[in-house]
């Protein structure tokens, strides 16, 4: 039987070359497209490494249609798409919103678009918890039917505005299938230190400068604000191993694939159900690897929610999934990925 043929967007990127790999090893093939605007050529050395395989790679940029129609005619048989070419810090998004609507929005327009002329029947979308705001105390952990919040930045209300791009398209008739998985904060690299995460320029994630501090190259890393009401005063996240994360989207592939999914567009958190503030992550990092760590108290960030963790009790039920790798080893993880890049 022919391998069926998957278009990862934003492929080299930090999710989308850990599920890159494990798409290749549940037997799929793959073709990466990404514009390299946040990433590295480098990965695709990295990906073959683990699996012996190497992806097919079309520099292309998704908000640019004719390029984008151009991978489609090249690949005539794509089974399905995973959607993570998107620009994500919530920072940047408060400073550049312009920047952050026209990439995020018009890149998954384009799939959309694309899908029922090429007859590819389903995208896996790349959400995020940060449609749900702030939960309030009684939603927490939040489940898929939670309220919808007013975003926090920019970012964030691409990330509505894109679901519901995507549910009044498949509403309009269009004949294809959904999942949008709206992830918590992956952290971590993937064992074989072959991937991980590499951020262009100064980290807007926790852990890459946490990392990156560790290794000596940042002098200090800042806590956003000690002052939340939480039982440390630092923000609560829920933070899930990225190749755990990669899994999840192998097993909302096979779904739409074998055509299992019930609706046309499912929903489903992607965390592991807990809640762990940055103080504890930072505790644990020294921990667990023995480096301690040089980090100040600093103001908070605008944009920054207080605390939120994941009801994950759909995704384990219906796609089979759980994310059960111990925080001590994710962490550990992420700091033998910064040692190989920075040659320690």
């Amino acid at each position: 039987m022919e391998k069926q043929l998957i278009l990862v967007t934003g492929g080299t990127g930090f999710i989308g070359s850990h599920t890159t790999v494990e798409l290749q090893q549940a037997g799929y093939d793959v073709v990466i497209v990404d514009n390299l605007s946040n990433s590295n050529i480098d990965v695709l050395d990295g990906i073959e490494k683990i699996t012996g395989i190497r992806p097919a790679f079309e520099q292309v940029d998704c908000c640019d249609f004719q390029a984008l129609e151009g991978v489609f005619a090249k690949y005539a048989n794509i089974s399905g798409i995973i959607h993570f070419a998107a620009s994500k810090a919530v920072n940047e998004s408060v400073e550049k919103p312009l920047k952050y609507y026209r990439n995020n929005l018009n890149s998954l327009i384009n799939l959309l678009e694309l899908m029922p002329k090429y007859d590819v029947k389903g995208i896996i979308f790349s959400s995020s918890c940060t449609v749900y705001g702030q939960p309030s105390e009684e939603n927490l952990p939040v489940t898929e039917q939670a309220p919808i919040q007013k975003a926090e930045s920019p970012y964030g209300n691409t990330k509505q505005i894109n679901e519901e791009i995507i549910q009044d398209y498949v509403h309009s008739g269009a004949n294809i299938k959904s999942v949008i998985l709206r992830y918590f904060n992956p952290i971590g690299s993937h064992p074989t230190s072959h991937i991980g995460e590499l951020p262009n320029g100064v980290p807007a994630n926790l852990i890459p400068y946490l990392t990156q501090t560790a290794a000596g190259i940042r002098e200090c890393l800042t806590v956003y604000g000690n002052d939340y009401d939480t039982p440390d005063g630092s923000c609560i996240r829920d933070y899930i191993y990225v190749v755990d994360l990669a899994k999840a989207h192998v097993a909302a592939m096979v779904r739409i694939l074998d055509g299992k999914s019930e609706e046309s567009v499912e929903i489903f958190n992607i965390g592991t159900g807990h809640g762990c503030s940055v103080l504890e992550l930072i505790n644990a990092f020294e921990k667990a690897t023995g480096v301690k760590l040089n980090y100040r108290i600093g103001g908070r960030r605008e944009g920054d929610i207080e605390a939120i963790w994941g009801n994950v009790d759909k995704a384990n039920k219906i796609l089979g999934w759980s994310a059960d790798t111990p925080l001590d080893d994710i962490l550990r993880s992420a700091w033998e990925w910064q040692k190989k890049i920075a040659n320690l």
